[in-house]
């Protein structure tokens, strides 16, 4: 794997990404999510999975304040598994992009977004 093109695909997705979620929330698994997207000057709405209901009763939640959403859940296998829910939940009712999380999860040696910052700073302190 080349590391560096690796990292600069990663950086040219962070931009696209906090672009997109001006507009556009971005649902993650939880708290420590929020936490690193927001280390990485991800400014806008960000909404978290884990808040104690069912991922239906999350959907209609979200089907009823958002026209489009961003998945990025982690790309491990449970992450998988809630991408792939959340999605068919929200089918024909809100547009999902899952770009994002499909960038992060070719190009990042890692499983889960809380571990996004400090890959890429490691990766940054190696190339630059």
């Amino acid at each position: 794997m080349d590391y560096e093109a690796s990292l600069e695909e990663l950086e040219k997705a962070l931009e696209g990404l906090r672009e997109e979620n001006k507009t556009i929330p971005i649902i993650v698994e939880g708290e420590k999510d929020i936490k690193a997207l927001r280390s990485l000057d991800i400014v806008g709405k960000i909404v978290r999975l884990n808040i104690g209901i069912s991922i239906p009763n999350f959907c209609d939640k979200i089907a009823s304040e958002y026209e489009e959403v961003i998945l990025l859940t982690d790309w491990d296998r449970r992450g998988g598994f809630l991408c792939h829910n959340i999605y068919k939940n929200l089918e024909g009712r809100v547009k999902c992009n899952i770009t994002y999380r499909e960038m992060f999860a070719k190009n990042a040696m890692i499983r889960t977004v809380e571990g996004l910052p400090s890959w890429i700073k490691t990766m940054k302190k190696k190339f630059k």
